[in-house]
């Protein structure tokens, strides 16, 4: 078969599939090896590209999409149906990072970040299949546990959790609250000042006791 005809097939079956297409299936319809297809699908990405098309294939771990470019977003969603669209809170926003970076945590361990109940967030959260429940925890109670999605991955453009942004340093105050890069380096620094200073009291302190023994 022509590898014009192949990318043709490729492309028909991502578009009329309409989610994400694993790589098994592909060599299951085109009877080819893995390879072979993950390299046409390469070439048809740099096609796309090439070509400044309206859409791009995206690759999520070992599954395919045939999706609309990013950039064009503002153009699109005027006339697309909004209430389709995850409408999120700050609140939910945060919810979905500490499970993004935390795969497998459970309810209490996010409460416990947060400092606040989770059960909205996470409920709304499943309901646009941002979360899904990972299993339960080897805990006592055997709590679920909750993961992100590939409908995560999709929305905010990653191929896989390993693309996410390094998260800040960060460490807990006497409060339990998160304190994060550069309140930690200004902290530290004060720390730091604090402990010349005081080594400076004491040295002058020294000075004056052995005068007053002279």
């Amino acid at each position: 078969m022509e590898i014009e005809k192949i990318k043709s097939i490729i492309e028909a079956i991502l578009f009329a599939a309409g989610r994400q297409v694993n790589i098994k299936e592909l060599i299951v319809s085109l009877e080819m090896s893995r390879e072979d297809i993950e390299n046409i699908i390469e070439a048809m990405k740099e096609e796309y590209k090439a070509q400044e098309r309206g859409i791009e294939i995206i690759k999520i771990e070992d599954n395919y999409q045939l999706c609309t470019k990013k950039e064009l977003y503002d153009y699109i969603y005027p006339i697309l149906d909004k209430r389709a669209k995850p409408n999120l809170s700050n609140a939910a926003l945060e919810t979905l990072a500490i499970i993004a970076y935390n795969p497998r945590i459970t309810r209490a361990e996010i409460e416990s970040i947060r400092g606040v109940e989770a059960s909205a967030c996470l409920y709304k959260l499943r309901e646009y299949e941002l979360i899904e429940e990972a299993g339960k925890a080897d805990l006592p109670g055997k709590p679920m546990t909750y993961k992100t999605t590939h409908k995560f991955l999709k929305m905010f453009g990653y191929t896989s959790l390993n693309d996410l942004p390094d998260l800040p340093r960060y460490k807990l105050d006497e409060n339990k609250q998160i304190i994060i890069d550069e309140i930690i380096e200004e902290q530290d620094e004060k720390k730091e000042q604090n402990k010349e200073e005081q080594e400076e009291v004491e040295m002058q302190d020294e000075e004056r006791f052995e005068n007053i023994e002279k």
